[in-house]
């Protein structure tokens, strides 16, 4: 007899003795963070992302809600919330698929073939679709920027501080043409 939560204990145990690095929220199974490698040969091969699961009541009968959590330039993943078009999760969700597929076979695949036909990130599939140099230099650039071990660690308050750096920068130039009158050249 199996149940939906024995199930669950061993796919997420799969997933933690597979090579993905898995952290756990809360000290649960139903949510968890997820060390994911863009897939080798594409544009987002070297980038590093942190993914965050979450597994219904009802897994593995009902699909897992799969977000990245560091920035990705993708037609079919939402820039704001890191969610992800997929039909293989979102609607044709099987108990025969497991964690392992989601990270192995279907984001992979997803970064691999990307459908600007099915947008969440309308200006990502538009870029796609009318100048593919200039998609595949805005992949790189977030790759180069967000997608680093590093940003994986502690992601939003790497992108706070990135913030913070731009401004101080810009504080910085704007302090130094701004000088205080009234300092007589001597």
């Amino acid at each position: 007899m199996s149940s939906p939560s024995k199930r669950r204990e061993m796919d997420v145990m799969k997933l933690m003795m597979s090579d993905y690095t898995v952290e756990t929220i809360n000290d649960g199974l139903s949510e968890f963070n997820v060390e994911f490698h863009g897939p080798k040969e594409s544009l987002y091969e070297g980038g590093v992302w942190k993914v965050r699961v979450e597994l219904p009541d009802a897994y593995p009968f009902k699909s897992p809600s799969i977000g990245f959590v560091n920035k990705i330039f993708h037609p079919n993943v939402d820039e704001l919330s890191g969610s992800v078009c997929l039909d293989v999760i979102n609607q044709n969700w099987s108990p025969m698929f497991d964690l392992l597929n989601v990270f192995e076979v279907f984001l992979p695949q997803l970064l691999l073939y990307p459908n600007a036909s099915d947008p969440l990130n309308g200006d990502a599939a538009s870029l796609m679709m009318k100048d593919k140099k200039l998609y595949d230099q805005k992949v790189k650039e977030y790759c180069e920027r967000y997608a680093k071990k590093e940003n994986i660690t502690n992601s939003t308050a790497d992108d706070e501080s990135e913030d913070e750096e731009d401004i101080s920068e810009e504080e910085e130039r704007q302090s130094s043409d701004d000088e205080i009158p009234g300092h007589a050249d001597p």
